[in-house]
């Protein structure tokens, strides 16, 4: 009883004061081969292990290298933890094991000073140039996109710019379309979008005639919203953490998926007022247009062979809002696999070793294999 309680205490106090202690994710080397301003492109080596253990399974590390680098664009406001998570649920060791050349792209803690960067900052300006740089770091032209939440939109909105032929393939996970057919969420955007476009009737006001400053989302509020989607299974995971404070491995793995969930960042001001009037009020992807001021680039000419993965548990991005990209990308093959799993789940859950990762990283080298095969074809003609 009495070592009971003092293991208790232990970790309640680790949980408290050295959080840090108990931490198991972003272990996984890597090197930052270029920074530009807050925005990190990261390396992640080889593996130099034979083999390693992912969902409890023994996967052997593969010494054949995938030819088509493989980037990761990751979402705002959510730190890239979910990425490597735990050392048995890495998603970048599990890719590096299958043979890819992994990149990721960490675009860093927002200040005050870039509320002036929108939504088109980082998909038309800031993701090309990082684009280029891997191509140099690699030596291959070709490269494959896997986009998260709005890593999927950015990853989608670059190829539609139609300034680059050579994206191999893009896996989009949990990827937003139609925002006005998103489930509950989506009732709330539709009445919003009525209520702005009467004001701007009356007013002739929308949201980007004010300072960026003032609407920016600080990662405090971004981090409470995420847990207000999911009240009960917040609430939840700390009863959980109450009943189990004698249990070491689960407190460390509690504050593992705390340090992802409660250390967000901020959505610069001008990525709001974009979010508010082009995806929210004008629901412009779902109309064929990409969320810019000025229109550029063309969703039905994206041909590039598509995966979208939902979560049949995902309040954030329904399988409906997600799916609405087949309408506005008709040229593009696209694929659809569902998994169980919430908007985080899908990417980073339990359940995504077996459920998920595998059947991107065997779609992504078909794709891959693919149209290595026809390259030659390509330069012959």
């Amino acid at each position: 009883m009495l070592s009971s309680l003092r293991r208790r205490y232990d970790n309640a106090r680790d949980w408290l004061r050295r959080p840090a202690d108990l931490i198991q994710a972003n272990r996984t080397p890597f090197e930052v081969i270029h920074e530009q301003d807050i925005i990190r492109l990261r390396y992640y080596p080889p593996l130099t292990e034979a083999q390693i253990t992912v969902d409890g399974q023994v996967l052997p590390v593969s010494r054949q290298r995938q030819k088509v680098p493989l980037v990761l664009v990751t979402p705002l406001a959510a730190n890239t933890l979910l990425y490597d998570l735990f050392e048995e649920r890495s998603l970048v060791r599990y890719l590096r094991a299958r043979g890819f050349e992994v990149y990721l792209i960490d675009w860093g803690r927002p200040g005050r000073r870039h509320d002036s960067w929108s939504l088109e900052t980082y998909f038309a300006e800031h993701l090309p140039a990082l684009l280029e740089r891997v191509r140099a770091h690699s030596g291959e032209r070709r490269l494959a996109l896997h986009g998260w939440s709005f890593g999927a939109l950015f990853s989608y909105c670059y190829t539609a710019l139609g300034n680059d032929p050579d994206i191999a393939a893009l896996a989009l996970i949990g990827a937003p379309g139609d925002y006005h057919a998103n489930g509950a969420l989506g009732v709330q955007y539709r009445r919003l979008s009525r209520q702005l476009r009467w004001l701007k009737r009356r007013t002739g006001r929308h949201v980007h005639q004010l300072p960026a400053t003032l609407v920016r989302s600080p990662g405090w509020i971004n981090a409470l919203s995420f847990k207000l989607i999911t009240p009960v299974s917040t609430l939840k995971s700390y009863v959980d953490l109450l009943r189990r404070l004698d249990d070491r491995e689960y407190v460390s793995s509690h504050a593992t998926n705390a340090a992802f969930l409660d250390d967000m960042y901020a959505y610069p001001g001008a990525v709001i007022q974009d979010i508010v009037r082009h995806l929210w009020t004008d629901n412009c992807v779902a109309r064929g247009r990409l969320p810019m001021r000025e229109a550029r680039g063309d969703l039905q000419g994206v041909t590039v062979p598509t995966l979208l993965v939902t979560g049949r548990q995902d309040t954030i991005v329904t399988r409906e809002c997600s799916l609405a990209l087949r309408l506005q990308m008709p040229q593009a093959p696209i694929t659809h696999h569902e998994v169980a799993g919430g908007h985080m789940g899908i990417l980073g859950g339990s359940q995504a070793p077996r459920d998920n990762w595998p059947v991107v990283a065997d779609w992504l080298i078909r794709q891959c294999d693919e149209g290595n095969a026809a390259e030659p074809a390509r330069q012959a003609s």
